[in-house]
């Protein structure tokens, strides 16, 4: 099954669904990039594992009343009577999670090298004070060092990872930085009614490139996890779409019959 959105699918980007998408896009670049690299690079798949707390616990005491039942005949009986206890609000507190997020590291044979760092933003990313920070600590490691970085950011919520220089609005955006052309990059701004665009994967100098379609890797994803089976289109997407693109998807949508 083909999904109905020509570029990103902002159906996948619900938080109910993204853990797997992730997952599952990390795999598929990596699947698609190491037969192009091979045998001078090959890429690994990593984790980075960090903590942040999350308002997930409701935490409460059912309601709780004692009575003492009394009859008649003991009125004039000297009895302490429990007092009703105020009724408790249920409440949330922080408690730790432990986050894992998967990236890829291109890196040289020969050397061991790391060449180039691919990043897939997740929304602990971008939303969570603990995540952002661990993230874009990183980033700024990654950015001060010899190492290209691919920044792929395929979720509408959350502040974009920074720029220097004026702020360029976009819904979605890739971001490939060579070391070797700092503080200069290649940003790919796209909306949701723009197909993905393809992007030169960057290696050592001098080396074939090869060009990394994420559009197709999308699409590819979508049918074989069957997302499209997990996806009510009569809905709107979560988080919602600007007014503009809502009357866009609703149109596409209907003129699909999935809607």
């Amino acid at each position: 099954m083909v999904s109905p959105f020509p570029g990103m699918n902002p159906y996948l980007e619900n938080s109910d669904l993204w853990p797997e998408v992730h997952s599952r896009l990390v795999v598929a670049i990596s699947d698609a990039i190491s037969p192009q690299v091979l045998p001078k690079y090959r890429v690994a798949i990593e984790k980075r594992v960090y903590q942040v707390n999350e308002e997930s616990l409701s935490v409460g005491i059912p309601d709780v009343l004692v009575i003492n039942s009394k009859s008649d005949t003991d009125t004039n009986l000297n009895v302490a009577v429990a007092e009703p206890l105020n009724k408790p609000i249920n409440v949330n507190i922080p408690i730790p999670e432990e986050v894992m997020e998967g990236y890829l590291e291109v890196r040289e044979v020969g050397t061991g090298e790391v060449i180039t760092v691919i990043e897939l933003l997740s929304p602990k990313n971008k939303l969570s004070k603990e995540g952002r920070n661990a993230y874009e600590n990183k980033r700024q490691k990654i950015l001060g060092s010899a190492t290209h970085l691919v920044e792929i950011d395929l979720l509408r919520s959350g502040k974009p990872m920074p720029i220097s220089g004026k702020e360029i609005p976009s819904s979605y955006r890739i971001l490939v930085s060579r070391s070797n052309y700092r503080p200069k990059a290649e940003l790919y701004p796209f909306e949701l009614q723009e197909a993905i665009p393809k992007f030169p994967l960057p290696l050592r100098m001098g080396d074939n490139e090869p060009l990394l379609d994420l559009q197709l890797l999308i699409n590819q994803i979508y049918d074989r996890a069957g997302f499209y089976l997990a996806i009510d289109y009569t809905s709107d997407p979560a988080p919602k779409l600007s007014k503009t693109d809502a009357v866009w998807a609703a149109n596409l949508l209907q003129q699909q019959g999935l809607r």
